[in-house]
Parts: C-alpha cells; sequence; structure tokens
C-alpha cells in the first residue's frame, strides 16, 4: 500500500478465553484511526471449543490438525461475512507462548485463508519478536496509543484488557509516535478470565461467572491471595508476558475453597494482579479504561475500582468496544505491517529496538 493510504482493515481476534472469533474493521493508515466500522461475533461451540483446549500448550509438530480446522471454518464463517475489505489481520489461535524457551505458537494459516477470502492477509504476527528476543506480546499497544490520540487523550492514560490473561499499556499521548521513548509501557498483569472461567467449568459446567453472581455470595480467603501473590512473577520488572495456562496453581490454592469463595478469591487474584502492575507505571494514569470480558464483572470492577488510585471505568465511557478493541488493534497492525511500520518496541515487549511483525499472504 502507499504511505499515507488509508484503507479498510478486517481485524480477528480468538483470544485465551476461548469464547469465539471477533471480527472488526477499520478504516486506517496504520498511524491514524479515522473511521470505525462493522464488527461480528462469533462462537465457538462446546465442542469447538473442547477441540482447541485440548490442544492447549501444542507446538508446531504435534497433531493439532483438529484444532487447526476449527480455527480456520470459525474463522472463514466470520470474515466472508464483510465486504470492502483491502486487508485481514489475522492472529491465530494461541496454543502455546514460552519467549524465553520455545517459542510462540499461533494456529492459523495465512495462506489458506487469503485464498479462500481472496485478499492479502497478515498473519503470524508475533514470531519476529519473539525471534529478536522480545517477549511478543502485548501486541494491542501500539493501537491503544492510536485509541489514546483519538479520543483526544491529552495526559496519560491506561488502557487495562481483562480477557483469559491481564495486560496493561500506560499510554503518553502526548509522543509522535508510540515507538518513541515514553510513549507506552506495556505488559500482561497476571491471569484474569481463563483460570477463572476453568474452574466455572469444572466445578458448575458454566463458562463463566456472568456478573460475578458466584463470587458476590463468596468471601476471599486471605491466604491463598498470599500464595498467589508470592509468585516470582509479580516481582519481574516489565515488559513481560504469559501464556494461558501459567498459573494453573489458582485452582490449586482455592481447591478447598466452597464454590463461592473459589469464585471471589480467584476473582481477587486478578485485580490484585493489576494493582501490583500498576506500580510500575511511570507515573498514576488520568484513568484506567477496561476492555476484555473482565469491565463486565462487576465485582472485579469494584475491586479495582477500590483498591487504585485513579478513576477506574469500562473502555465503552470514551466511546470505544471493548468487545472488538483487540479485533481492531490486529486490522490496525496488519496495516502497519503493511507498510513496513514498527508494531512492538522495546517498552511493550521488550525487543532490543522498534521492529515490524506479521507475514503477508496474496491470494494466487
Amino acid at each position: 500500500m502507499l504511505k499515507g493510504e488509508a484503507i479498510w482493515a478486517l481485524g480477528a481476534m480468538s483470544g485465551t478465553s476461548l469464547d469465539g472469533v471477533d471480527a472488526a474493521m477499520i478504516h486506517t493508515d496504520g498511524e491514524v484511526i479515522f473511521e470505525f466500522g462493522p464488527s461480528e461475533y462469533r462462537p465457538y461451540s462446546e465442542t469447538e471449543r473442547a477441540t482447541l483446549q485440548a490442544a492447549l500448550g501444542k507446538w508446531q509438530g504435534d497433531d493439532i490438525a483438529a484444532a487447526l480446522t476449527v480455527c480456520h471454518e470459525a474463522h472463514l464463517d466470520v470474515l466472508s461475512r464483510f465486504d470492502g475489505v483491502d486487508l485481514v489481520g489475522f492472529h491465530g489461535q494461541t496454543l502455546a507462548h514460552d519467549p524465553k524457551g520455545r517459542g510462540t505458537h499461533q494456529v492459523g494459516d495465512g495462506d489458506l485463508l487469503a485464498e479462500r477470502l481472496g485478499c492479502p492477509v497478515v498473519w503470524d504476527f508475533r514470531s519476529t519478536d519473539v525471534d529478536l528476543g522480545g517477549e511478543g506480546a502485548p501486541l494491542a499497544p501500539f493501537y491503544h496509543f492510536a485509541c489514546a490520540q483519538k479520543i483526544g487523550a491529552t495526559r496519560p492514560i491506561g488502557f487495562l484488557n481483562l480477557g483469559g490473561v491481564g495486560n496493561l499499556t500506560w499510554i503518553d499521548p502526548r509522543k509522535s509516535a508510540p515507538q518513541d521513548p515514553g510513549a507506552l509501557l506495556a505488559f500482561d498483569t497476571g491471569p484474569a478470565n481463563a483460570p477463572l472461567n476453568d474452574l466455572m467449568q469444572q466445578r458448575l459446567g458454566q463458562d463463566c461467572d456472568l456478573d460475578g453472581r458466584l463470587a458476590r455470595q463468596g468471601r476471599v480467603e486471605d491466604g491463598a491471595l498470599e500464595l498467589f501473590l508470592a509468585e516470582s512473577y509479580f516481582r519481574k520488572i516489565p515488559p513481560k508476558s504469559l501464556d494461558r495456562d501459567d498459573f494453573a496453581l489458582m485452582l490449586d490454592l482455592v481447591r478447598e475453597l466452597s464454590d463461592a469463595d473459589a469464585a471471589a478469591t480467584m476473582t481477587a487474584m486478578a485485580a490484585t494482579a493489576v494493582m501490583q502492575g500498576m506500580e510500575h507505571c511511570p507515573e498514576l494514569p488520568e484513568k484506567l479504561l477496561v476492555t476484555g470480558g473482565g469491565r463486565k464483572n462487576p465485582v472485579m470492577m469494584r475491586m479495582l475500582e477500590v483498591g487504585l488510585d485513579c478513576p477506574v471505568e469500562p473502555i465503552e465511557s470514551v466511546g470505544l468496544d471493548g468487545d472488538m478493541l483487540e479485533a481492531q488493534a490486529f486490522a490496525f497492525l496488519a496495516v502497519r505491517a503493511a507498510r513496513g511500520l514498527p508494531t512492538s518496541a522495546p517498552s511493550t515487549t521488550g525487543v532490543g529496538t522498534a521492529i515490524g511483525g506479521g507475514r503477508i499472504s496474496r491470494p494466487a
């Protein structure tokens, strides 16, 4: 694409919560968000979710054929619903993430999607960053920077994504570009919804603690919370990132608790991890804008409001879509990749210098 040319990009995201595929369009040149377009959500069936769950922790070379089929079919189903698409950003489904060991593994084939959709597809966003010494995550911060400028922020602001894993982006919108020194700080705060969802599935056969109803009935077990916070991850200096199941110990810590107390304690773990993470911010953000499924949990949101010294608001309070922000982010990153612009930097993933990521596949 030509430098400075705005196009309609379509992004897709299937997160670690394994609920489904979000897809959203934006009109952008990879630097400025000019317009938000339509969006769609395609939930996974119980069978599809179980197939993906069974593939978690597997790497290239392992038997992931069933998970690959689910990933492709679900993404093609939702992405084919859009018209007027110039470029697709396809994240795929993360099965394993070990940046200082085996690398990172997102299942999904951009070549196949490009052929089936009939338009260029940018994919494999994380590998280059990991190969060059970065964490490969989080990648949404460059989009968060554009969003902060879009809403007219003039002072440092925070974006908190409470998906399967929690991640925090601290933004100084007064900087000219996201790769500028001091523009961003980003890292995974800790587990968020993934272990809580696993608890609900294992004990009650439910996908999540809807509206925090179960946690509201319980009591936080301080001993379990203290053991959780003793994990070495919280003492690491960011940038840093997590795999979905890095904190599997959470389920062990609440094993003897009632359902309600276990839900309350795991909700407190997610919220307290954010509080610990906020201590790394260069200065207190003017407000913390919350995206992802966790913003719909009143118990988790209330814990954050009480525990933090800045306002905590769902991202809809500034006119952004908390369900589609990550899908929009990969549309934005796809355009940056096509233009040869950086998609990560030392302050977001710990990579040595600002770099671009992603492979581009084009239909024959």
